[in-house]
């Protein structure tokens, strides 16, 4: 198999997923780029099973049941890391950016759980669908105050934000719309429940009081009716501004970093022909998130959009994580795993307000970018993690090698990570004290996978480790 291949195929696993090991990717290139993109977007088709979570909570039990955010957080990155849906996780993470729902407000780490696995389950579904799901879950009616829309004083939060953050953008809708759209919302909210019980919380339903919703005729987006919700939804979803709007959240997120949301009005998108081509398959496929991105993943701007993304915290997480191996089994020591991201300024399940989180060149500071290295290079170097061990192995079996060469191997087998000339000398410049890589003697096969692991830690630490 060439270079080549393989490196498209791990560009496809970094932004479809968590990244993949070089073993993995030799078996991925071996059944074709095609039918791997087949299989991350239909996983049911191709009998991919879901994470395995008996085992899971037979280990850690407080992840079950009603638990604080590290739980929480631990919860979400654990699957990142250990499921074989990977494009299903990454959907579910893309859809978590835009309907942004924290627990600084939820207070409910459990409720925020459930509200991911949903995005799990409907995120490569119909996006009509998800909007329905979405607009009934419990954390989200709490998180935009529609338990406080009632008909007699109708509340505009909910209606505003599916509007301007979730679905048209600003600037295609009126304020009239957004009344309209409030009040065709009003009794969606939150059944009663019992109070707390001395081993927790019970879980919230979603409750539609009819007694409690207005039914009169409303004028929305030129349509005239009693619109409810779902009604409110189809309309939504046939909006041109619409297909445009998702598209360009596509793009920014699978392909390439885009200025940020609140721009979008006046900056135009930096591939038109891209956000057309995504749009198109949107609204062909009606509105099928999944054939969307068979799509995009199939298509020329995809493949050739290589280190164009700054990694998000938690693909810096997850995939160090499944490169090195780790956490391939529930063992303890899971919830400093699920923090991690949190102290790179992602903290998952909490997104510091209902935009989500600003992406691309400003996940980088000096302090996040210090833990990004620490967190890699600490992994990276550790010669315990089975799959530094698999890549000292490779290398070896490479025989001596020549300071260029071993960098170059590195390089390879981490990504393969392209970097710049001058990243390049500085590296071989490193390498260059140690002599050449060799296995001749015991001195020499003791102290060279050392060698090695120093050198993963340091191409984790360059510039251009950080872009995915």
């Amino acid at each position: 198999m060439s270079n080549e291949d393989i490196a498209l195929m791990a560009h496809l696993m970094r932004r479809a997923g968590f990244g993949a090991t070089r073993d993995h990717l030799e078996g991925l290139v071996e059944k074709g780029y095609e039918q791997v993109v087949d299989e991350l977007v239909d996983p049911d088709a191709y009998g991919i099973p879901k994470v395995d979570t008996d085992t899971l909570y037979r280990y850690y039990p407080s992840l079950h049941g009603i638990a604080p955010p590290p739980e929480g957080r631990s919860h979400v990155m654990y699957h990142f890391v250990n499921s074989e849906r990977q494009l299903e996780e990454k959907v579910a993470l893309f859809w978590h950016h835009i309907f942004a729902t924290g627990n600084s407000k939820i207070d409910n780490p459990t409720e925020l759980v459930r509200q991911f696995q949903m995005l799990r389950e409907y995120g490569l579904g119909s996006y009509r669908d998800l909007l329905v799901e979405l607009s009934k879950d419990p954390a989200m009616i709490f998180w935009l105050d529609n338990n406080f829309n009632h008909k007699d004083q109708p509340n505009e939060n909910w209606g505003r934000e599916l509007l301007e953050l979730f679905s048209m953008g600003q600037g295609n809708y009126t304020e009239k719309d957004v009344f309209e759209c409030s009040r065709a919302f009003t009794g969606w909210t939150i059944a009663a429940k019992l109070p707390r019980s001395p081993n927790g919380r019970f879980l919230w339903s979603f409750l539609y009081d009819p007694e409690d919703h207005d039914d009169g005729e409303k004028e929305f987006l030129g349509h005239r009716g009693r619109f409810n919700g779902e009604d409110i939804i189809e309309i939504i979803v046939r909006q041109p501004a619409t297909a445009r709007f998702i598209s360009r959240h596509l793009y920014n997120f699978f392909v390439a970093d885009e200025v940020q949301v609140p721009a979008w009005l006046d900056v135009p998108p930096k591939d038109s022909v891209a956000i057309n081509i995504i749009g198109d398959a949107f609204v062909n496929s009606g509105f099928s998130m999944r054939e969307t991105m068979r799509v995009l993943l199939k298509s020329d701007f995809f493949k050739e959009a290589l280190y164009q993304k700054v990694k998000s915290p938690a693909e810096v997480v997850a995939g160090v994580t499944r490169m090195v191996g780790d956490w391939a089994f529930p063992r303890p020591g899971i919830l400093p795993l699920g923090n991690e991201p949190g102290y790179m300024g992602q903290e998952v399940l909490d997104p510091p307000s209902v935009e989500g989180w600003h992406t691309g060149a400003e996940w980088i500071d000096s302090g996040s970018l210090v833990r990004r290295i620490n967190f890699s290079a600490d992994r990276l170097s550790n010669l315990q993690m089975p799959g530094v061990v698999s890549i000292v192995n490779r290398i070896r079996d490479q025989g001596t090698l020549p300071p260029a060469s071993m960098v170059d191997a590195c390089l390879d087998l981490m990504g393969p990570v392209q970097v710049e000339d001058n990243t390049r000398n500085e590296l071989i410049s490193l390498a260059e004290q140690g002599g050449e890589l060799r296995w001749d003697t015991e001195e020499q096969a003791a102290g060279a996978p050392q060698r090695i692991g120093d050198m993963l830690a340091l191409i984790a630490s360059s510039r251009e480790y950080q872009f995915g």
